[in-house]
């Protein structure tokens, strides 16, 4: 036995079955306008983002009929704010009230315009892209939008000098895999660990 595989971790793993779904996703509540110009807001945790030449995209699925998919489908545009631990309770309030119900504001929060497109932003949230859709793909009652990230807003207190000096841990966003998580420490850079 080498050096090499006598240190190498080896774990016994069991079958689940399909049903589960561990997947560790950033947490966004995405901005649309309504019809009469009133905005809205939902939570979406399926975000992610995909490369095409030198541009990055924005990647969101929603599944449904949800007020804001019907409102995505009529503009091709909204603002995805990511949430921080410090706005876990907005986005709970978000998720558990829908636009059926009526107007969301039981409680306070603050609402720009985007500053490129028209879309609402939220005052609290730290990193915000708005997005134009560039493609969708209909999956059955699911619809994955590719989207153009057309402006980025971030907190004036926040700086990085490139896409690989984003810290997370001051940005603090929730992740989502079923249950609210944080991110408590920034373990290194590619390359640190061989």
């Amino acid at each position: 036995m080498n050096e090499k595989t006598k240190n190498a971790i080896t774990r016994t793993r069991k079958s689940i079955g399909t049903h589960f779904s561990m997947c560790v996703q950033p947490s966004f509540i995405i901005g649309t306008n309504n019809e009469d110009g009133s905005y809205n807001f939902a939570p979406i945790t399926w975000v992610s983002a995909t490369c095409e030449k030198e541009d990055y995209l924005i990647v969101i699925s929603i599944f449904g009929t949800k007020r804001t998919k019907q409102n995505i489908n009529r503009t091709g545009i909204f603002s995805a704010n990511l949430v921080s631990v410090d706005m876990l309770a907005l986005m709970d309030y978000f998720g558990t009230r829908h636009a059926a119900d009526g107007k969301k504001d039981d409680v306070s929060y603050t609402v720009s315009k985007g500053e490129v497109l028209d879309v609402p932003v939220l005052g609290a949230s730290r990193w915000v892209y708005e997005c134009k859709v560039e493609k969708s793909v209909d999956i059955g009652e699911s619809t994955t939008y590719f989207c153009k990230i057309k402006n980025i807003q971030v907190d004036e207190n926040f700086f990085c000098k490139d896409t690989y000096d984003v810290d997370l841990t001051k940005l603090d966003p929730v992740i989502y895999s079923g249950k609210y998580h944080s991110i408590g420490a920034l373990l290194g850079q590619i390359g640190e660990f061989i």
